[in-house]
């Protein structure tokens, strides 16, 4: 079998607590309103337990580029074979490559980076509409709760690649921005990709948020925009000071 092959990556890994068995449907409840105390207690520590398995699931030593894209485009659109062509260059570079785990733009970096012979991670989330884990995964974990997948996202990253998505990617994207605007994160590189998909968006940053001042001009330069997979390796090489 050739390292590009898919194959059944391994089970995600559970908490000891037999409180995780009821994590399904658990942030619908979290956010349904006020709730007696010991509900709410429960939740904190399913909550906790959940962050937890995150924290204990990964094991790796080298640096992590986490990839943020669509699950909607598939197998021979320009998007799901730019983000192919980045999880190999990641991987070739000598970068693990995480992802969201699912489908589209995430299964195509994960397929490159598994293509390349590197480490291959996805978190994943339990959706009403079910969401697979792609099976180009060395290890991958599952997570109810959207916020707690965010911060395993970005815990284990040294930098980003933002591909053409959503709601779901504008959500992801953006936070990190904050992070990074408000020096919770630093010298992470913030790579963004996918042309004239983007562009719409940066002309309302410049002529709306810019204009009125809910930002400054300095911060349309937080994310950097590359053109290909290889600009976006030396892109991020250039930031965190590697060189080869």
């Amino acid at each position: 079998m050739s390292s590009g092959d898919a194959r059944t990556p391994s089970r995600p890994k559970r908490g000891r607590s037999a409180l995780l068995g009821k994590v399904e449907g658990a942030e619908k409840l979290l956010l349904s309103g006020r709730r007696h105390r010991e509900a709410e207690l429960e939740s904190a520590v399913t909550i906790f337990l959940e962050f937890l398995r995150g924290f204990e699931s990964f094991e790796f030593a080298e640096p992590c580029v986490t990839v943020f894209g669509s699950a909607r485009f598939a197998e021979g659109h320009p998007y799901y074979q730019l983000a192919r062509e980045t999880g190999s260059a990641l991987a070739r570079a000598g970068y693990a490559v995480m992802t969201g785990g699912g489908p589209g733009i995430m299964e195509a970096a994960n397929r490159g980076a598994r293509e390349a012979g590197g480490r291959s991670l996805g978190c994943n989330i339990q959706l009403p509409l079910e969401q697979r884990p792609n099976p180009y995964l060395d290890e991958f974990i599952e997570f109810e709760h959207f916020f707690v997948r965010k911060v395993i996202l970005v815990k284990y990253s040294s930098a980003f690649v933002v591909l053409p998505g959503g709601y779901g990617t504008l959500d992801e994207s953006f936070e990190i921005a904050t992070l990074v605007q408000t020096g919770k994160l630093d010298r992470f590189p913030v790579v963004v990709m996918g042309g004239t998909f983007w562009r719409n968006l940066r002309d309302f940053l410049r002529s709306t948020l810019v204009r009125e001042g809910t930002i400054d001009e300095i911060d349309l330069e937080l994310a950097r925009p590359a053109a290909t997979a290889e600009e976006a390796v030396r892109i991020i090489d250039e930031v965190l000071g590697r060189s080869r």
